[in-house]
């Protein structure tokens, strides 16, 4: 940007040159333009060798770039209407082309900082123009041959397209500013867009040179990291002449055939011009050759965009329909549709550029163009730009020029910063009027780093401490219409400072798939999702994206597609039949709502009645001989002791509690060792009172209820004395098990100590075993009322079913284990009620003839 340095007393007006340096006409060999509009008074002269009216000679350009010079020309306008910024302050610019060749680019570039009109480089002689700031470019690679010279004369440089440092080393360009944000973020959105999409499975697109091998070397390992592989990359043609760029693109279809698989639905391009040129002629001469289409998710970055060079303009572009890319956050100036609508022919008077694009554009000649029209038509200079389809020019404005838009508002705003600082120490000229201040480019760049405005549409526009926009992206989507134009359709947000996991916003029910996929969201995978209920296992010699699917292990289970390992459920869940969820066992106890509950209790009670009942008969036939002929005391006993062995099953039904697991197993164990002690007491009394009846013996002594009292109290106090033990060192408690059963979680009373259960049980065994074998002894003496051998055949019972018991109860699991319990102690107690006295209930209810004192002596005779 030039300064004029007057120093007349009344200044009315100061004109500041802007330089922009703008890719206008990439695959030709045309001639370099320039523009100054005629909203300036004065216009700045253009040096001679970079000025040369556009020729009539036939080549190929992109009009839509053109809007690239709109841009700066409507915001420029707007600056110099706008009192508020540099007042009294005219801004005035000129546009050079590069033709993206680095010579051309050079050249333009030191003829900024020569003397107009006089390429002498590092040597100026004129104050009418000073060079303060340069806009441009959209290419990297131009921007980096420009930033090589000003970087060396601290001029500022704004570029409106990505840029990728060499080597990533940004201290080389200094003085170098960015409209975009750091390439690296679109990668990263990239990256969360496949995980978003769950695309695992890609090919890859790079231009064949330094910047599409950057974009390799940094893509590759964050796709690795991240769990994405690419299934090829393909390199595109670079930029070259249109020759070249032909030869190249027809070596690129022997290559096609990777396009054609199906497992490849998205590819991620790396968006630098040419790749959008190079694909469409890539897939037109696919098209030509016979080969079929290919129906792709593109995935591409800033630097795209839909444009058409005049030999494109009818190509059809419905292979690209659908695409998503990353763009600058925008909004359209107001006043600027408007603005392009009022464009003519004859709208400035040196805009070189405007012949070539309206020729271009409406494919006709302007009058003053010289030699043959041949097969085109005269252009009548009415034409209107808004009937032009989409991929030839555009009437809102597009991300690259809405960056050109701020870029002129940054360097303005920074002028105006500038001189209001300055102002401050410098003398008022007469009038009233501030003279202007002697601005160097070095100066600019503190207040170009920061610089914070809302441009006119409300967008905040600065820089990080790397000279990169502070901004967000807008994810888009292309669709496109058969009459070759499109639309563009903002579906989400990528967000690079938001919290980690938030930085992208994507709205999936407002995308347009290419039509291949009939609106459904297509699969990029190697192979079929792993569905819940199996997990991946790696394919030897393929790349980690490929995988076998394998069933979840026993026990395990998988929830989601594509899960790398199957999980353990919870300790209170387990799987479900298809190893696809979790489900919450149930917790399970022998409950008195169930059916086994219920016959259980009825069960118990009932034989706790007969037991009473038995009880009350022997009690109503206390006198009779049957009933005395035993001991009388011991019957009350047993009987008594089996009416709360029937009862003792209660205790084991229902939710287990922590007095009841105290109480359960300890009054079972003392009851039923008071009944098989009595049990014991009446065999021994038998077996004495027959032999005390021999002459002599010596066992009448023996003989009477301390005795027998002995071996009841003896034998139960010794087994209150192991449950007291049992209760002191470990006693039971209520308590849950997981393990036992796949599907529930049996509440149960946990013994504590398993040995001391077992101690219990083994006392019981060995009064069982003492009462069996002394019965079983003296089952044969002579006697009319001898128990002996009923108590043989109850103890039989009895030891039947607890030694069945043991196995069953370690083979049982959950509440059953309870129910083989209740059902060993009701069935026991009923084997010793109706063996020992049932025989004596048929003699005292049915035969009470027998139950007399004659028929006891006739008996013993």
């Amino acid at each position: 940007m030039g300064v004029s340095n007057l120093r007349e007393s009344f200044v009315k007006k100061i004109i500041v040159s802007v330089v922009l340096l703008l890719v206008m006409l990439p695959y030709s060999g045309c001639k370099m333009h320039s523009i100054n509009c005629s909203i300036y008074d004065d216009p700045i002269p253009i040096p001679h060798n970079f000025y040369q009216p556009a020729s009539n000679s036939h080549y190929s350009s992109v009009p839509k770039n053109y809007q690239h010079i709109l841009a700066p020309v409507f915001a420029v306008k707007e600056i110099n209407e706008n009192s508020q910024i540099l007042p009294n302050i005219s801004l005035g610019f000129y546009i050079l082309n590069c033709y993206y060749v680095a010579r051309m680019t050079y050249k333009a570039t030191l003829s900024l900082i020569s003397t107009p009109h006089r390429f002498i480089p590092n040597f100026k002689c004129d104050t009418q123009s000073n060079l303060m700031a340069v806009i441009g470019a959209l290419a990297s690679e131009i921007s980096a041959n420009m930033a090589s010279i000003f970087a060396t004369y601290k001029i500022p440089q704004i570029t409106y397209g990505s840029f990728s440092p060499v080597q990533g080393d940004k201290t080389l360009f200094s003085s170098l500013y960015q409209m975009v944000p750091n390439e690296a973020h679109q990668y990263r959105g990239v990256v969360r867009l496949f995980h978003h999409f769950k695309w695992t499975w890609i090919g890859l697109f790079a231009v064949d040179d330094d910047n599409g091998d950057r974009f390799l070397q940094s893509v590759i390992p964050m796709l690795d990291q991240n769990g994405i592989c690419y299934a090829f990359i393909l390199r595109t043609a670079k930029r070259t002449f249109m020759e070249e760029l032909m030869v190249m693109v027809f070596r690129q279809l022997e290559k096609y055939s990777l396009l054609e698989d199906t497992k490849v639905s998205t590819c991620f391009v790396y968006g630098e011009d040419p790749s959008m040129a190079t694909l469409r002629m890539l897939c037109f001469f696919a098209g030509l050759s016979g080969l079929p289409p290919v129906g792709k998710v593109w995935i591409v970055t800033s630097q795209w965009d839909f444009c058409a060079t005049t030999i494109q303009r009818f190509w059809d572009i419905e292979s690209f329909h659908g695409t998503l890319s990353f763009t600058v956050h925008s909004k359209q100036p107001p006043g600027f549709q408007a603005f392009v609508k009022s464009i003519k022919p004859s709208w400035a008077k040196r805009d070189g550029f405007i012949q070539n694009f309206w020729e271009q554009a409406f494919s006709c000649w302007l009058k003053k163009s010289s030699g043959d029209l041949g097969s085109k038509t005269a252009c009548t200079g009415g034409e209107k730009l808004e009937i032009l389809r989409s991929p030839i020019f555009e009437m809102s404005m597009t991300g690259h020029s809405y960056n050109i838009y701020n870029a002129v508002y940054a360097v303005a705003h920074a002028l105006h910063a500038i001189c209001e600082s300055k102002s401050k120490s410098r003398r008022l000229v007469e009038g009233g009027s501030m003279a202007f201040c002697n601005v160097q480019p070095w100066q600019l760049h503190h207040f170009i780093k920061n610089i914070m405005f809302n441009n006119s549409v409300g967008e905040s526009v600065h820089f990080d401490k790397n000279g990169e926009l502070i901004a967000d992206f807008d994810v888009t989507n292309w669709v496109t219409f058969p009459n070759g134009s499109f639309m563009r359709v903002k579906v989400g947000r990528l967000a690079p400072l938001a919290p980690l996991g938030k930085e992208l916003t994507v709205h999936d029910d407002q995308i347009v798939w290419h039509r291949s996929f009939n609106q459904v969201l297509p699969l990029s995978l190697c192979n079929e999702y792993c569905y819940p209920g199996y997990s991946r296992k790696k394919k030897e010699g393929e790349k980690f994206c490929c995988y076998d699917c394998a069933p979840c292990p026993e026990g395990m289970i998988s929830n989601q597609k594509d899960m790398d390992t199957c999980l353990k459920c919870e300790h209170d869940q387990f799987p479900s039949k298809n190893q696809n969820q979790c489900i919450p066992k149930v917790l399970t106890y022998l409950s008195y709502k169930e059916p086994l509950g219920i016959i259980l209790s009825i069960l118990s009670v009932s034989l706790s009645l007969i037991a009473t009942l038995v009880l009350r008969i022997f009690k109503k036939h206390k006198n009779t001989p049957i009933v005395k002929a035993n001991n009388r005391t011991l019957t009350y006993i047993l009987l008594v002791s089996l009416i709360f062995c029937f009862l003792c099953p209660l205790f084991f039904i229902g939710h287990p509690g922590k007095v009841t697991c105290l109480i359960r197993q300890m009054a079972f164990g003392i009851v039923f060792s008071l009944s098989l002690s009595t049990v014991l007491a009446k065999t021994i009394t038998v077996v004495l009172a027959f032999m005390a009846t021999k002459p002599g013996s010596g066992m009448r002594k023996w003989m009477g209820k301390r005795l027998t009292n002995s071996l009841v109290l003896s034998g139960s106090f010794i087994q209150v004395g192991i449950c007291m033990v049992w209760l002191i060192t470990s006693p039971p408690f209520p308590d849950k098990d997981m393990n036992s059963l796949k599907e529930e979680i049996i509440v149960e009373c946990n013994e504590g100590s398993a040995s001391m259960f077992y101690c219990v049980l083994g006392y019981m065994g060995f009064l069982a075993t003492v009462s069996f074998t002394v019965a079983f002894l003296a089952r044969k003496l002579p006697d009319s009322f001898n128990e002996a051998k009923f108590i043989t055949f109850s103890m039989l019972v009895f030891c039947s079913v607890w030694l069945t018991f043991v196995p069953t109860y370690l083979s049982t699991k959950g509440k059953y284990v309870v129910a083989v319990e209740i059902f060993s102690i009701l069935s026991s107690s009923a084997g010793l009620l109706v063996c020992i006295f049932s025989p004596k209930c048929y003699i005292i209810i049915l035969r009470p003839e027998l139950n007399t004192k004659e028929h006891l002596i006739r008996r013993q005779k």
